[in-house]
């Protein structure tokens, strides 16, 4: 019996991370020691108190029914008391925010809300593939809007003809910017919500790195704007601020309306986040902070030393202010993915070839930061020895 894909499905793609991940097994089962530096999946633990609060809450038998999938009480008010303390907006925690299961939960399903199949939704190139996958999935015809460093890794919003921008119902931006870790000046949210105002499109801002940020940078919540509430939502996760990847915790805040409308879509899909995550989420979000300042001063050592390192062996890259990658060009005349397999199979390295994120990451690649600081010295060893042969 032979079985057929729906429709919905063309377009999708095996994720890159898989298909890296499969020849990375390959070289282990070989036994080769590889440093992955591919999948954004962090290595640092939750602080003490997130855990504790875990374990509390698992140890407690009344802790394991259903949550359902507007999240507890309690979480709704740590996000909108997280968000004043951090970034001065105000949020009602009863219309305005939602837990998601990790962002890409409301990443995922929110243009099942707004999306009519054949509309058009706005998605960044490269960008994270579930910006495209999303609206795929509901039916919607994709323009990809290139971000390129001539354009300081931002979309051209005057590039964008009159008979796209008439079908567009949805962008997506995200800054700090994955894979790029490129950042957004103030101005260019500004110009975005007029934007929106003016053809009626819903902005989608994704905002997980937001605490991930070096050398004194401070980003700006895109609802902080004003007006942005009127044309937005955000999403953020506790995945990367507090090391609780596997958790899937995390949410979406803004617009009311376009709230309510990914709540009804998820209540018929999920019964919510497992009491105890949610009550470790509350902790993470409310409690001390200084696990937050001390992640950051450690992903900003280890980009010191992949970018110090790669660019002393003649290999110029950026040095980003945000995120927990590094973006860089492909430094021999291959494709990235060519380039990363190789450098998988020579040097042990395992890094993401940046067409994975679309037709304008060809010839880059990203590296992760998610190794400890002795295997990022290690990978540059490994990566200068084996291009000093080529």
């Amino acid at each position: 019996m032979k079985f057929h894909q729906a429709q919905r499905m063309e377009g999708l793609s095996s994720a890159i991370f898989t298909e890296v991940d499969n020849l990375r097994k390959k070289q282990v089962a070989a036994g080769k020691d590889i440093i992955t530096l591919s999948i954004g999946s962090p290595d640092l633990a939750p602080a003490p108190h997130i855990i504790e609060a875990l374990q509390g809450g698992v140890l407690n038998p009344n802790n394991y029914g259903y949550t359902l999938s507007k999240g507890l009480p309690a979480f709704s008010n740590a996000v909108t008391n997280w968000y004043k303390c951090n970034f001065n907006v105000d949020l009602d925690a009863e219309t305005e925010v939602y837990s998601l299961i990790g962002s890409q939960d409301g990443l995922a399903h929110i243009a099942l809300c707004l999306v009519n199949p054949g509309d058009v939704v706005l998605v960044p190139d490269p960008g994270y593939p579930i910006f495209s996958a999303g609206p795929l999935m509901a039916g919607a015809e994709l323009y990809r809007m290139p971000l390129t460093a001539a354009n300081s890794y931002l979309p051209d919003l005057t590039a964008i003809s009159d008979s796209i921008l008439k079908r567009a119902k949805m962008m997506i931006i995200n800054y700090p910017n994955n894979p790029l870790a490129a950042i957004a000046p103030r101005e260019f949210f500004e110009e975005v919500i007029a934007f929106a105002k003016r053809y009626n499109i819903l902005i989608c801002h994704d905002f997980a790195y937001s605490e991930l940020v070096f050398d004194g940078y401070r980003p700006d919540s895109f609802l902080s704007i004003p007006g942005a509430k009127e044309v937005g939502i955000e999403f953020h996760s506790l995945s990367k601020t507090y090391s609780m990847a596997g958790c899937r915790a995390g949410m979406v805040v803004g617009n009311s309306q376009v709230i309510s409308l990914l709540g009804k879509v998820k209540s018929n899909f999920d019964y919510g986040i497992f009491q105890p995550i949610q009550q470790a989420a509350v902790a993470a979000l409310t409690g001390p902070q200084d696990c937050v300042r001390e992640t950051a001063l450690t992903y900003q050592r280890r980009r010191d030393i992949i970018v110090n390192g790669l660019c002393e062996m003649g290999w110029q890259v950026d040095r980003p202010r945000a995120s927990m990658y590094v973006w860089a060009p492909v430094p021999t005349k291959q494709s990235s993915f060519d380039f990363v397999a190789d450098l998988l199979q020579y040097a042990g390295v395992a890094l993401i070839p940046g067409s994975g994120f679309g037709q304008y990451g060809e010839g880059f690649v990203r590296i992760a930061l998610v190794q400890p600081e002795d295997r990022l010295s290690e990978a540059i060893q490994r990566i200068q020895s084996w291009l000093g042969k080529l």
